[in-house]
């Protein structure tokens, strides 16, 4: 008889509560176990009929089981107290309770093993434990193990669907942290030049690329202050690409900055001259009309004319804008020349 066979013939005696009484994680585990040499009195919820096949299966002897024999039961959370912490869901090896976090939660009474893994983990001692109804309806031996057979079949069939989706899970998880790891590696695409070398940089947008690496990185570096030893080496790696990438940003805004902050401070000056010259040239056109001086009056006119162009200009290309400034300069110097012919 082979290994493989040996494993399914004994699994298919034990009970199937994957309660883990056995010192294994389930029955298929303590099936393996006995192939190896495990003594076969480690099943409570199988008693003594269990213990005697598997005695006649292995050839071992048929010892006192380590425990007292257990009648199949029923765990019932008394909903009233459920504070809806989830643990016992999570404990639960064949996925028999229903629930959601800060919600109540519920067994499922057909797909119950009586296993009892989800009373320690309760928080507030909310789960009872009681003869499963099934079992306390048969009437004779007879249905007692129609009840039994179906509870291994069913167990056997859930335990098998939650470790395959506790697989599922585990393996997308693997795949969402390499996905991470691998967009942390990747280097920060240069710019697109679309004017040669002396394309214009967008400093704008390396800011808000350089706010939302910095946020990232922090989130990182808090889930490494609480990470294990074995999570930590994925989480340095995801540092160091932060810091690769956050140290391109700060040389692309290094290079755009010596030419792009004196451009904007002379658009300002510039505009703000601009905006004096029209308020003065106002002031001088208001005085000369006082005067009736019509050559005057003229001439404020093409002042203001002239400075209204010139906040035009100022708003326009960096060009412009040192254009702008050396006219504002000489239209300031034309309107200081005229103060004393313009006191009121």
């Amino acid at each position: 008889m082979t290994v493989a066979i040996t494993v399914e013939r004994i699994d298919a005696e034990l009970p199937q509560t994957q309660c883990g009484k056995c010192g294994h994680d389930g029955c298929r585990p303590y099936a393996e176990a006995i192939v190896e040499g495990e003594a076969i009195n480690r099943c409570p919820p199988g008693g003594e009929v269990t213990r005697d096949r598997l005695a006649t299966l292995t050839g071992q002897p048929p010892l006192e089981l380590i425990e007292p024999p257990q009648t199949p039961l029923l765990a019932v959370i008394r909903e009233a107290e459920c504070i809806g912490c989830t643990k016992c869901i999570q404990a639960c090896p064949v996925d028999a309770i229903l629930g959601a976090a800060k919600q109540m939660h519920t067994v499922i009474e057909s797909e119950c093993t009586g296993c009892e893994l989800c009373v320690a983990p309760c928080p507030v001692d909310c789960i009872d434990l009681v003869e499963h109804p099934r079992w306390a309806a048969a009437r004779n031996d007879a249905e007692q193990q129609r009840y039994l057979d179906w509870r291994a079949d069913n167990g056997r069939r859930r335990y098998t669907a939650r470790n395959a989706r506790l697989a599922r899970k585990a393996e997308e998880k693997r795949r969402k942290r390499e996905r991470r790891a691998a967009a942390a590696r990747s280097p920060v695409a240069p710019p697109t030049e679309t004017c040669g070398p002396s394309a214009e940089i967008d400093v704008t947008a390396l800011k808000a690329q350089r706010a939302t690496l910095t946020a990232r990185r922090k989130r990182v570096q808090r889930q490494l202050d609480k990470a294990d030893e074995a999570s930590r080496a994925a989480l340095l790696e995801r540092l160091a690409g932060f810091d690769a990438q956050l140290d391109t940003v700060e040389r692309q805004l290094a290079s755009a900055s010596p030419d792009d902050g004196p451009t904007r401070d002379h658009q300002h000056i510039a505009v703000a001259a601009a905006e004096q010259a029209v308020r003065k040239a106002r002031q001088e056109l208001a005085h000369f009309q006082r005067q009736g001086n019509q050559e005057d009056v003229d001439r404020a006119r093409d002042k203001i004319r002239a400075a209204e162009r010139l906040i035009t200009l100022a708003n326009e290309t960096p060009a412009n804008r040192i254009e702008a400034g050396q006219s504002t300069a000489n239209l300031s110097a034309d309107s200081s020349g005229d103060d004393d012919g313009t006191t009121s």
